[in-house]
């Protein structure tokens, strides 16, 4: 049993984060109105904004309009307080570049900015992100890469410079109190596409995409949850038994029979594993005009009419990318043990 001290130290951080998250929400709240959301006790809340008042995470904006006896103090939670930093890293076509941007605790982001580099590393990586924290108070990095990182080291990875590497457990030695979160791109864009969704309640999703010169990769949302995998495995498509060599893959991914073919057997792979509502379908190899074949194509491959899930084909899916590394950066904020349980 944990000690009776660490326990209350523990029910603290959950009602402190629970009075931000309401207050976040509400906009503007009083004390009272707060407490009522909560179902905290008035004077626990005021203990807890007093707090937060003095290390600056909410404002006071004075007091409400009276309707007989004292106002009541409005307060706002101070999204401006601190950033997370996100980088998304790239290999497109022989050019390599970082995306970096910063977001405030609401989400708004600013400063996105592109460097092309000749190489990327961790070495390049770390000077980077040395530079773009010096002057904010950035509370949580999150990179996004084309590949697979497990505990914050990368595995499998389009950079070759980067595979095997401890980049996560690096980045937390050097900034202890900031959160680092490293995840595949496929997973985030998946995790942007399906919050632009707006489903009415939570669905299977999913997204696969074809980049040129690559090797297709896959995200996956399962009853509104991001599914990573055991080992952030789960997506490398490219792994499913097609029958040929992974450069045979790489030949028939330059050709349009060949793209056809790998993309139908994909999809049918998915659908019939996941049963999805939607699939979005990405990749600079992709043409909306292909949804009506890739469709047809699955039912010939004898998936029922009534399962087949609506087919989405959008070859730019960037904005929704950084959308969702902001999204999962910014959770990783959230003290982990709460009342509402993380998504990711």
């Amino acid at each position: 049993m944990l000690p009776t001290s660490h326990n209350t130290q523990q029910v603290k951080r959950i009602n402190v984060e629970l009075v931000k998250n309401t207050l976040r929400s509400m906009g503007v709240g009083t004390k009272a109105s707060i407490a009522n959301l909560t179902k905290l006790s008035v004077a626990t809340c005021g203990t807890i904004l007093n707090e937060l008042l003095q290390t600056g995470e909410i404002m006071d904006l004075g007091p409400d309009e009276s309707s007989g006896g004292r106002p009541a103090s409005r307060y706002q939670f101070n999204a401006d307080y601190a950033s997370v930093l996100c980088l998304i890293i790239r290999t497109e076509g022989g050019i390599h570049s970082i995306t970096h941007t910063y977001a405030n605790l609401n989400g708004e982001m600013a400063d996105e900015q592109t460097l092309i580099l000749d190489e990327i590393n961790v070495t390049v990586v770390e000077d980077l992100i040395g530079n773009l924290i010096e002057h904010h108070n950035v509370q949580a990095i999150g990179i996004g890469i084309p590949g697979v990182a497990h505990n914050g080291v990368i595995g499998i990875c389009d950079v070759p410079e980067l595979m095997y590497q401890p980049l996560g457990p690096r980045l937390k030695e050097q900034y202890e109190d900031v959160e680092v979160v490293i995840g595949n791109d496929m997973n985030l864009t998946v995790y942007g596409l399906y919050n632009q969704q707006q489903f009415e309640e939570e669905k299977n999703f999913a997204v696969v995409t074809f980049p040129e010169n690559h090797f297709p990769g896959a995200g996956f949302i399962i009853d509104g949850r991001p599914l990573t995998g055991n080992t952030h495995f789960g997506g490398e498509v490219s792994f499913l038994p097609f029958g040929v060599s992974r450069e045979e893959q790489l030949r028939m991914l330059k050709t349009t029979e060949g793209l056809q073919e790998l993309v139908v057997q994909t999809l049918v792979s998915i659908i019939a594993i996941i049963n999805p509502a939607t699939i979005v379908v990405t990749g600079d190899t992709m043409d909306p005009a292909m949804r009506d074949g890739l469709t047809q194509g699955c039912l010939d491959r004898m998936i029922p009419l009534e399962h087949m899930p609506e087919l989405i084909i959008q070859r730019d899916t960037r904005r929704e990318y950084v959308t969702g590394l902001v999204a999962v950066t910014l959770e990783s904020l959230t003290y982990r043990i709460q009342v509402i349980e993380k998504q990711w």
